[in-house]
């Protein structure tokens, strides 16, 4: 399956593309952060978003597109950048007759690293890992679309319906790399107490 992940934003709008086999094995297709200058009027924003958005669906042509759905924010004005991106997001795919996906930030933490409220340098180099990348593309925004588009891929596995926590996962649930993150975490935890104690 390739999947077209949206992160959007009017400042910053990641876009991520992925081939996920039916193992539920990662590739990296494409990576890109779509800008827009902040003092540029804001149809020319979102026309200049969408061209973007359009360029590469055509280019890839994935099956689905998802989007990160807009979530509450104090920052109004953001989250109407982001509400504004997210459509030209959904119209694009429309246009194409592509379905369209739409994720909240903690499903997607959930799905990548198995824990729905870790932090974004935890879902950042657990993307690396999954994709088998030296490092975490940056910035966040481009890291964060890569995580949208494997989430939806990895919907509907059996690790779905799996209750999430720290640790909650079965073994047999996890991919290698959500294992490899368990097992650093439990090393640093370990390796910390000492210091600890040692003071």
């Amino acid at each position: 399956m390739r999947v077209l992940g949206i992160d959007p934003g009017l400042t910053r709008c990641g876009v991520g593309v992925v081939d996920v086999r039916p193992d539920r094995r990662a590739t990296l297709v494409e990576v890109t952060v779509i800008r827009t200058p902040a003092d540029m009027p804001l149809e020319k924003r979102l026309l200049a978003v969408g061209a973007g958005i359009d360029a590469l669906l055509d280019e890839h042509r994935p099956e689905v597109v998802a989007i990160e759905r807009v979530f509450a924010q104090h920052n109004l004005r953001t989250v109407m950048g982001v509400a504004q991106v997210s459509g030209v997001a959904l119209h694009s795919a429309a246009r194409r007759g592509l379905p369209v996906a739409l994720h909240t930030p903690s499903e997607v933490k959930a799905a990548i690293t198995g824990y729905g409220s870790a932090d974004k340098r935890q879902v950042q180099a657990m993307v690396a890992r999954i994709l088998g990348l030296a490092e975490a593309p940056k910035p966040a925004d481009a890291a964060d679309a890569l995580a949208i588009a494997i989430c939806h891929a990895w919907r509907g596995s059996p690790m779905a319906d799996t209750p999430r926590g720290p640790g909650s996962e079965p073994a047999s649930a996890q991919t290698p790399a959500q294992a490899a993150w368990r097992a650093a975490e439990r090393s640093a935890r370990a390796s910390a107490v000492p210091r600890r104690l040692a003071r």
